[in-house]
């Protein structure tokens, strides 16, 4: 978003990378990534990177994150030719990719699951030897599962 570049070779040199490809029209996507923006927070500054990864445009982006309140770094696939996405094999949005440091997908969450969103949160903190964050609010009514 501000004119970078974001390289995944060099982020994971500091620890775990976890990228949300999403789309800013689909539902689900609105659904998820306000969880993903409260573990960006929650271990924002630790040796880990949590990137937003729009489908859109830049001004539209821009929108979404200010409608939603995330303040994440975020990078923008180019719409012509998807390169990240297609990289990844992406069918669905939203889609969640846990990368540990040495490369290697170890989660891979497409649409919405709370499990697998609790599931990643326990990965993050495993990386920065941290406690779990607890990303659901008590009394939140946070569905089980969507499809992207």
């Amino acid at each position: 978003m501000d004119g970078g570049v974001f390289s995944l070779r060099e982020a994971l040199k500091r620890g775990a990378v976890v990228l949300a490809f999403f789309k800013i029209s689909c539902p689900v996507c609105q659904l998820a990534l306000p969880y993903v923006e409260r573990l960006y927070a929650a271990y924002k500054g630790k040796n880990v990177s949590i990137i937003g990864v729009s489908q859109d445009g830049k001004k539209n982006t821009a929108q979404f994150l200010n409608q939603y309140e995330l303040t994440l770094p975020v990078a923008l696939d180019d719409t012509k030719a998807f390169p990240a996405s297609n990289a990844y094999g992406l069918t669905n949005v939203p889609t969640i990719f846990y990368v540990s440091q040495d490369a290697v997908v170890e989660q891979s969450i497409v649409g919405w699951s709370r499990s697998d969103m609790q599931q990643l949160t326990q990965n993050v903190a495993s990386a920065v030897n941290a406690n779990p964050a607890n990303i659901f609010r008590p009394g939140e009514s946070v569905p089980e599962f969507k499809a992207g």
